[in-house]
């Protein structure tokens, strides 16, 4: 553009080259975004199964592929809907069908509630003793080495001698793996948080003669926050595999571990397959929890582990 002056100025952007066309502006959001990328391999991943199971004939039919298990989560989710309503074909509708449905929806209950229940008491007890072995010595000095001890002890191993103190039958057993898997992770995660509170801190609280309970739960509590939420990742995967472990072993009635067992051994794979999605989905929703967590309350954490 000239001016009155006879100088030519030059607006950014007017160049055809370049000027950002929307359409290919928004195409590229949505290529280079994080959930295209999932979604693409996940693509990736479900297509390369199905070509494999496919390629080995007809007599692997019973191996669990994507086409059966989509097929077999409306019948293990709600089956009277699918073959009633939707199928319109309510002779499909057996007996064992039901019986299969009604031990599937009572395993989420049982499983995640017994996991719910696990963890929050590991949560509770493991902060406790980790803040303690993180600010006091002497009870680091005692418990240290037991801790990291049992946090690298197989749950496989420990599983038989829980079950020798409290049994085959009810979900004893399960309760305490569970506990085992989660406690050891919080534990450790929060006593290396506790350890780094930043010494300033601590200064100032010293300086203005802060009560220990006022520098606990006021200081090295927050402080250790990301170490907190980083031992709760680990402790839902823990958990998560334990008690399957668990109700595989013991079978316990009415849960998501026996369920896979059953399934299983009527050679209906698919349907046990429905059982490990939920556990899946449950691990990735505690994740998103936990995400939107620290964006929400800890967002000095994040910037910093961007190098903002």
């Amino acid at each position: 553009m000239t001016t009155e002056t006879g100088t030519t100025t030059r607006i950014p952007g007017a160049s055809t080259a370049e000027r950002v066309q929307p359409g290919r502006d928004l195409l590229w959001r949505i290529v280079s975004s994080g959930i295209f990328a999932k979604i693409l391999v996940g693509v990736v991943i479900v297509t390369v199964w199905q070509m494999g199971m496919d390629s080995l004939g007809s007599n692997f039919d019973y191996v669990a592929r994507p086409t059966g298990i989509f097929e077999a989560i409306p019948v293990t989710i709600a089956p009277e809907w699918y073959f009633t309503t939707f199928l319109n074909t309510p002779e499909a509708y057996t007996p064992i069908v039901q019986a299969a449905h009604e031990r599937f929806m009572a395993g989420i209950v049982s499983t995640m509630g017994a996991i719910f229940v696990g963890l929050f008491i590991a949560l509770v007890a493991g902060t406790i003793v980790g803040v303690l072995m993180g600010r006091i010595k002497a009870v680091d000095r005692l418990l240290n080495f037991y801790v990291i001890a049992f946090y690298a002890m197989p749950m496989v191993a420990i599983v038989p001698v829980v079950v020798n103190w409290f049994g085959s039958s009810g979900g004893g057993t399960r309760m305490a793996i569970i506990l085992f898997a989660g406690f050891f992770s919080i534990t450790l995660n929060m006593a290396d948080g506790a350890r780094a509170t930043p010494p300033e801190y601590l200064d100032v609280a010293k300086a203005y003669r802060a009560k220990p309970w006022n520098v606990w739960f006021g200081i090295a509590i927050p402080a250790a926050m990301p170490y907190l939420l980083a031992g709760i990742r680990l402790a839902a995967g823990r958990a998560l595999v334990g008690a399957v472990i668990a109700e595989m072993l013991t079978g316990t009635p009415n849960s998501l571990g026996n369920f896979i067992l059953l399934e299983a051994g009527n050679l209906r794979y698919n349907e046990a397959f429905v059982a490990v999605l939920v556990l899946s989905f449950f691990g990735v929703g505690i994740e998103v929890v936990l995400n939107w967590s620290t964006r929400m309350f800890l967002p000095w954490y994040r910037r910093e582990g961007r190098g903002q």
